[in-house]
């Protein structure tokens, strides 16, 4: 069996980067003689096999030919004369179409390793542009490798946006985007991802809600950056540094979509945004499938991260029904999370980057203090119904308070 492994694992491993799957691809081989040697067939559209002891992934070369639009439109031809440089042929970049040989060779017929040591994406054929999916992965793989120095060829940029403005990425289907959405902002530079798209005219079709943010301006004496999408991207890089959780980033993202819901009139000013913009960050959930642990985070930091940031403002009375509206005080609560894109949002301004976020701990503090009363007495106690909720919560926003007045003290 002629075997190379291909794809993802090359590129990393000469890039000195965490290699985490490996994919094979054989030749030379058929369906029938892949099983006969014990391969458990798992592919839907080609065929690809799991190897019956280490369970890596073996597909057979393969060709590609265009018959519809989006990224399944496609007919495969899978047959024994099929060569190595016939499957990398079909592959999106250059760095994505080396293999490597059992005894280390390495086979790059189309310029991959040259393209690593200029850090260039760059796709290997016009076959690029018929599948829309490669917008987002050349994307996401820009959102992964922008700290090492990556860049993207001009041609290939311009063959994006072509893709663009023939409609082509418009068959992307949404569970697609979210997929690609959700890898990029686990990666290091997830910005990157959305300049990427930006720069090709994709951002405008793929993600209007965001796109639509920029050019909107803000308040300078709050907002030096002045450009509400550039903030956005700006608090996105801010939630990076301070989690590695996909929906504090996600959440710091989307914050300010009411913004892009102003009417131009009342520019620089956006009152009202932190509601207005829910039903923007609701279309965009539902027609991506954003899970719903995305969303929750996502609305309760559009709609309260303004009081947040004016929490030393706050009333005991307020604070407490704010940490009450945010479920605080259930067993599993999203109120660290909840802080963290709250704070990203305000470094996410340029020149304020290093300025200090005491408000994040005064959250913390306040509702540690919330949940550790002692209920026990009103538990035993004669009330009923919402009048024991009612003396819970004034005991609540009694520990609150004396918080608060420990913080006045300092």
């Amino acid at each position: 069996m002629e075997i190379y492994l291909v794809g993802g694992a090359v590129r990393d491993q000469l890039l000195n980067y965490p290699v985490f799957e490996k994919d094979w691809v054989v030749i030379g081989e058929t369906p029938e003689s892949m099983i006969e040697q014990g391969f458990k067939p798992v592919g839907k559209d080609f065929p690809v096999f799991l190897h019956p002891k280490n369970h890596d992934e073996y597909a057979l070369a393969r060709t590609e030919r265009k018959t519809a639009p989006g990224y399944k439109g496609f007919s495969v031809h899978t047959s024994a004369d099929v060569t190595l440089e016939d499957d990398l042929l079909r592959r999106d970049l250059t760095i994505n179409a080396m293999a490597m040989a059992t005894n280390g060779q390495l086979i790059d017929p189309y310029g991959g390793q040259e393209d690593i040591k200029n850090k260039i994406f760059r796709h290997i054929s016009p076959a690029f542009a018929e599948d829309p999916v490669r917008i987002l992965r050349v994307a996401r793989f820009s959102a992964r490798y922008h700290h090492l120095g990556f860049t993207l060829a001009e041609e290939t940029r311009s063959l994006m946006q072509a893709m663009v403005d023939s409609g082509e990425v418009d068959h992307l289907v949404p569970e697609r985007i979210w997929a690609e959405l959700y890898k990029a902002l686990k990666e290091k530079t997830p910005t990157a991802f959305f300049y990427s798209l930006k720069n090709c005219n994709a951002l405008e079709k793929i993600f209007p809600e965001i796109n639509t943010l920029f050019g909107v301006p803000q308040p300078e004496q709050y907002h030096p950056e002045i450009d509400t999408g550039l903030h956005s991207l700006l608090s996105l890089e801010q939630a990076c540094h301070l989690s590695t959780k996909p929906e504090v980033r996600f959440a710091a993202l989307v914050h300010d979509l009411g913004k892009g819901c102003t009417p131009k009139a009342h520019w620089p000013h956006h009152h009202g945004h932190e509601t207005s913009g829910l039903p923007s960050l609701d279309n965009l959930c539902t027609r991506l499938h954003v899970p719903n642990t995305f969303k929750t985070l996502a609305a309760h930091v559009m709609r309260y991260h303004t009081h947040c940031h004016k929490a030393f403002e706050l009333r005991a009375t307020t604070l407490t029904d704010l940490l009450a509206m945010l479920g605080a005080f259930k067993n599993i609560t999203n109120l660290h999370d909840f802080v963290l894109a709250c704070e990203a949002d305000a470094k996410g301004r340029t020149g304020l980057e290093k300025k200090p976020y005491p408000q994040a701990n005064f959250l913390i503090q306040a509702n540690q203090a919330a949940v550790s009363i002692d209920t026990s007495a009103i538990m035993q106690s004669d009330l009923k119904g919402p009048k024991i909720g009612e003396a819970i919560r004034q005991l609540r926003i009694k520990a609150v308070t004396e918080v608060i007045n420990t913080y006045k003290q300092l």
